[in-house]
């Protein structure tokens, strides 16, 4: 099969997926808009039913859906070739990869009517509009100059904060999005600014080179920012071709067998572990060897023509199943919980309402009093339920705080065999020059910040795992509370109406349960990714993206300025006391780990014990963020249903309802509803049919 045919499946199946969404969105949408006429007309008949929230919840979904696209985030180091490889994907020449400074630009790529691009400051300027061969001309720099800019640890563009590049082509139309990263080797800030992206992402396209096996920065990225994260991964090992030209003898088979071999076995034994998913082990699935700038030179020349040699193909194939199949079904399935969630909301208010039309007004006021108790038991659940969250979320900012602070007084402890990676490899017999000092004192503090931040990311996957932990517990708190929950509210609707509520034999288990419980147990959330790296996103409580994004959240940066401050100054100092004879490269890197070593432990229980609180706060932000939630849509429901039933006594008393033809109305929009939720179930299968 070609490689021309797999980007053809691709961009069909995306066409599916899109058209898929489109009518699931339309179906919601089309629900929101029966339950709004419903409520409209209802304040004027027999009262609203207090379905706004519904409401609200399916029209942020059904514009989700619209607007949502498979987001693709490139990382790699400089000189992996990301640019090409993108080039490559898209069928263009379209982003800068002359020389490796142009990749320190992020770039967002996605589809537009026109081509044209919009640059991003982070200096106040206000965004700036320009055309594509002047984006590519403005922020292109000659190779003398990006070296230059290497070696001085500088930023090409240091006041741009990112570039979206619109352009009209196939694969972005169909729901692509593509974010190109700088090079995991630029700066730190550089790196926390695509760490920001990544749980907004569908998925990790990492780039590494087949001549550069496993970098010390690409091991400690996996390692430190990648590693027990449960993202989703696809691996490329570009410029494979080059490994035959490489070869003393490029025709020996024999050869090149070997030297493919010895680099499979580098790559499998230091990726083998991120391919590990639900104890399945997906290598084949997520590592390809490609030849990105073979692909690139094929595809300029004839878009159309098969791409053979480049490993093109298998990776396509790997993504269109993850995408448009995984992924997909995912998505969908959520929005068919959510409709099938409004089904059920409108026939239970239905068939609360038609039984008390009936009912004179005192009548209804005797049997909503009645109801009083079970509306306290409802509002108990509540605080039982916030009382858990409060205990857990007090027990696990205290664990984490905890930890950071014995993690942090405990790095001393392996300073030394750590500190080797991130050692200067200036000369340091350069310190004594005062023309080369300023060198010398920058990279030694890009050294400590890689190092601290590295620790920092270390340690924060122990508070991601307690995390973790805490959710699924509240988890299934919330399912529990939200069963018992569901019996009083039940209870509630038998003694207004006098008759138990049927089964729901239409819906799948666990529909029945209160909105809030869903949201709260995660099974959907109304966030939506948001390409700036917001932790808080859309409407819902986003906490994975909290968990993912823990760094930022609790400001490693005031620990970088805070240790790098106080340390480097007392060694350069004992650096400036050292004689000539001292400054030997060996003798000189151990009186570094030794000085160094002696000012981190003096200033750690310092850190610690400031930092210690910080870290607290931000864990306990994030459960009253959680908590305050649930409140909100736990005392939206509580009085939506109370409200409903005063709506329906406050009509009653200010005039006649024609019983008949409200009865009518009711039954009307209870069917309308569920047969918009029963045409998405058949959308939804329909679509699992197509992908198995």
């Amino acid at each position: 099969m070609t490689t021309h045919t797999e980007t053809t499946i691709l961009l069909q199946d995306l066409e599916r997926v899109s058209q898929v969404r489109s009518k699931i969105s339309s179906h919601l949408t089309q629900i929101a808009d029966t339950l709004e006429k419903g409520e409209s007309l209802g304040e004027n008949l027999s009262g609203k039913l207090e379905l706004h929230r519904d409401i609200e919840d399916l029209s942020k979904v059904s514009k989700n859906l619209r607007e949502c696209v498979f987001r693709l985030l490139v990382l790699g180091d400089m000189k992996r070739g990301k640019s090409t490889f993108l080039n490559a994907l898209i069928g263009e020449n379209l982003l800068p990869s002359d020389v490796n400074p142009c990749t320190a630009l992020l770039t967002i790529v996605r589809y537009g009517k026109e081509k044209q691009v919009t640059v991003y400051f982070n200096d106040g300027t206000s965004p700036q509009k320009i055309d594509y061969k002047t984006f590519k001309d403005r922020y292109t720099i000659d190779p003398s100059e990006a070296k230059q800019l290497e070696r001085e640890k500088k930023q090409a563009f240091p006041t741009v904060d990112y570039a979206v590049v619109e352009y009209p082509l196939p694969l972005l139309e169909k729901g692509i999005e593509i974010v190109d990263s700088p090079g995991l080797n630029d700066t730190e800030a550089r790196n926390e600014l695509s760490l920001g992206y990544i749980n907004n992402c569908h998925a990790i396209l990492f780039v590494m080179r087949a001549s550069q096996p496993c970098t010390l920065g690409e091991r400690r990225y996996l390692e430190n920012y990648i590693k027990d994260r449960g993202l989703s991964i696809f691996f490329l090992i570009n410029a494979w071709d080059q490994v035959k030209e490489s070869l003393i003898d490029p025709d020996d088979p024999d050869e090149l067998a070997e030297a493919e071999g010895k680099l499979r076995k580098v790559f499998h034994a230091n990726l083998a572990e991120y391919c590990q998913i639900d104890g399945y082990n997906l290598y084949d699935e997520r590592v390809f060897e490609i030849s990105a700038l073979t692909a690139l030179r094929q595809r300029l020349k004839n878009p159309d023509a098969p791409l053979k040699d480049t490993g093109f193909s298998a990776f396509l194939m790997a993504l269109n199943t993850f995408l448009t199949k995984e992924r997909a079904i995912a998505e969908f399935r959520q929005a068919l919980t959510l409709a099938r969630q409004a089904s059920s909301h409108v026939r239970e208010a239905v068939e609360r309402r038609i039984p008390l039309l009936q009912k004179d007004v005192e009548e209804l006021k005797i049997q909503i009093n009645s109801v009083e108790p079970e509306f306290k038991i409802l509002n108990q659940i509540q605080e039982q339920f916030k009382g858990e969250i409060r205990e857990i979320r007090d027990e696990k900012a205290r664990i984490i705080a905890d930890s950071f602070r014995d993690y942090v007084l405990n790095l001393g402890n392996t300073f030394e065999s750590d500190f080797t990676h991130y050692q200067p490899n200036l000369n340091f017999l350069d310190f004594l020059s005062s023309g080369k000092r300023e060198a010398f004192e920058q990279e030694l503090r890009q050294a400590f910040e890689k190092y601290i931040s590295d620790r920092i990311a270390d340690w924060s996957k122990t508070a991601e795992k307690e995390m973790d932990s805490a959710f699924l517990q509240l988890s299934n708190i919330a399912t529990s509370y939200g069963d018992s929950y569901t019996k009083v509210t039940d209870r509630i609707t038998e003694k207004l109406t006098g008759t138990t509520l049927p089964n729901i034999s239409d819906s799948s288990q666990g529909d029945h349960s209160p909105s809030w419980a869903k949201w709260a147990a995660g099974i959907f959330s109304l966030a939506r990714g948001n390409i700036a790296g917001v932790a808080m996103a859309g409407a819902g409580f986003d906490w994975k993206n909290i968990i993912l994004n823990f760094i930022t959240v609790f400001g490693v940066g005031a620990i970088i300025t805070a240790l790098t401050g106080i340390i480097l100054g007392p060694i350069s100092l004992a650096f400036l006391g050292f004689g000539v004879g001292m400054l030997q490269a060996d003798q000189a890197r151990k009186e570094l780990v030794k000085v160094a070593k002696k000012e981190l432990i003096k200033h750690l229980p310092k850190i610690a014990q400031e930092q210690s609180p910080r870290v607290y706060d931000a864990i306990k932000e994030c459960f009253d963020g959680y908590e305050k939630q649930i409140t909100e849509r736990m005392n939206d429901d509580i009085q939506s249903r109370k409200s409903e039933l005063d709506n329906l006594v406050k009509q009653k008393e200010s005039h006649e309802i024609n019983q008949e033809k409200e009865i009518e109305r009711l039954t009307q929009l209870e069917q309308e509803v569920k047969g918009e939720s029963q045409s998405i179930e058949i959308v939804y299968q329909n679509f699992l049919t197509t992908v198995s």
